[in-house]
């Protein structure tokens, strides 16, 4: 995600001013619109369907860092033992 220092740094009375052109600014260019307060960076404006993609790659990344910490420290079994007590505990055949 990149960001032009020229077109999207607005000031929150910019903001108040001219609201349905920064909104389609973010949901037009995908880039995030970085709100300043007496000139210094407060909040940031996202486009809600990008954030929700970055929730989601932030909440797989989670999960794969437990799944390395569980390999790391030895908690494996072969996916033939684990493919075998799958099948048991579902009582599935074959």
């Amino acid at each position: 995600m990149s960001i032009h220092l020229t077109e999207d740094i607005h000031s929150i009375t910019d903001l108040k001013l001219h609201t349905r052109d920064i909104l389609k600014q973010v949901h037009t260019t995908g880039r995030p619109v970085v709100l300043t307060v007496n000139g210094k960076a407060d909040a940031v404006l996202i486009d809600a369907k990008i954030f929700e993609k970055h929730l989601m790659a932030s909440n797989l990344a989670n999960l794969l860092r437990e799944a390395e910490k569980d390999v790391k420290d030895g908690h494996t079994r072969s996916a033939h033992v684990f493919l075998k007590e799958f099948k048991n505990d579902r009582k599935i055949s074959g």
